[in-house]
């Protein structure tokens, strides 16, 4: 069978490229190695943060914008709750880049931005030690994504759609062409166009292409660890990112009693995806302990912690592309720990690339060109 459009890995963003194709009358099939959601991928993990000041830098503002508002669709489509309001803390030194592009962001676009020394936000948060040194800047419009629940939202659209989804069905190699034909461990599938959002598997896809791109597969951890309700519950304590001289930290209030959560953004180690990661050891133990101790030192005991891999680019910016001298194929990949929020708009984006050949979004920091 001929497709119009074939969807190399079937998560986050290529779920929701796959509703928004079939939906505008596409036959779309999405492949995927594994059967998603699933834990081999960057969205598996309970939760992750939306946030529209945004630390990375105001460019991407109007694109996070865009991507609440498709996660405000879904969730009136599916009749589910996937979005909690908790609100987002960001803590870090006055001069520090993520406080500065925040602030920046609330204010060229308006967004409501509440900022506070170090003593007034441990007197509004209790939870809280902070150094006097810190400022902390609440966004009290964010919040946290129900990560799983919104990857099975968009794929019961996109099946109910008319979509195909075929799991468990690695591809090996992809044949570029006015007809693209993508070789898989069980089949041999054709497509007009075909969109490649393969997470950490991207870079190897595409050197079948003879393609080069920069993303690199890379270890990262988080963990539990057990809360006292009264002062860590969602009800009463936001997400948080906190950025250090030599490291940024992010996390969770505890959410439905699961305890604190806890994740490490920056370092982090490279790996081969195709291998299994090491595991949550005691180096990862020391690390995550030695930060809550310190900024949240009422919190209880580790109670377990996980790995996932983030597959990083040079700039740590997004890659969304057709790639070169290939219009019919587009990439999305390097997503570089921040890129789940925005797969909602990715999703739709890629689905506006393939129909019309543009997108509304300005995608000009996401060009692979910038790499040349």
């Amino acid at each position: 069978m001929l497709y119009d459009v074939v969807i190399v890995g079937a998560g986050s963003m290529g779920m929701a490229a796959g509703y928004y194709l079939a939906k505008a009358g596409k036959r779309v099939l999405m492949l995927d190695a594994f059967h998603p959601p699933h834990e081999e991928g960057s969205h598996h993990g309970d939760t992750r943060i939306i946030r529209f000041a945004y630390g990375e830098g105001t460019s991407y503002v109007p694109f996070v914008k865009r991507a609440g508002e498709l996660w405000q669709e879904l969730e009136s489509l599916v009749d589910e709750r996937l979005f909690l309001q908790t609100g987002v803390i960001n803590i870090g030194e006055p001069t520090s880049s993520s406080i500065q592009n925040v602030k920046a962001s609330a204010q060229l676009y308006h967004l409501a931005l509440e900022c506070y020394s170090a003593e007034e936000a441990m007197e509004k948060w209790p939870g809280l030690a902070l150094p006097a040194n810190l400022v902390a800047c609440f966004e009290p419009t964010a919040g946290v994504l129900r990560v799983e629940a919104c990857i099975q939202a968009y794929k019961k659209l996109a099946l109910a759609a008319g979509a195909t989804l075929q799991t468990n069905d690695r591809v090996l190699a992809i044949q570029a062409g006015d007809i693209v034909h993508i070789q898989t461990a069980n089949n041999v599938y054709q497509a007009k166009q075909l969109i490649v959002t393969a997470g950490a598997w991207a870079t190897e896809l595409l050197a079948t292409m003879n393609i080069t791109i920069p993303v690199t597969p890379t270890r990262k951890t988080f963990a539990w660890f057990e809360a006292d309700e009264q002062l860590y519950r969602d009800a009463v304590f936001p997400a948080y990112g906190i950025e250090l001289a030599d490291s940024f930290y992010y996390g969770f209030p505890s959410m439905d009693g699961a305890g604190l959560k806890l994740g490490r953004h920056d370092g982090g180690e490279v790996v081969d995806p195709n291998e299994p990661l090491r595991p949550f050891d005691d180096d990862d133990r020391e690390d995550l302990q030695q930060f809550i101790q310190q900024f949240m030192p009422q919190h209880g005991a580790l109670k377990y912690g996980k790995t996932c891999k983030y597959s990083m680019t040079p700039d740590e910016d997004f890659i969304i592309d057709f790639l070169p001298n290939h219009q019919n194929i587009v990439i999305a990949a390097g997503f570089s720990g921040h890129g789940f929020k925005f797969s909602s708009a990715v999703g739709d984006v890629l689905s506006e690339l393939l129909l019309d050949g543009t997108s509304k979004q300005d995608l000009t920091p996401f060009k692979l060109s910038r790499f040349r």
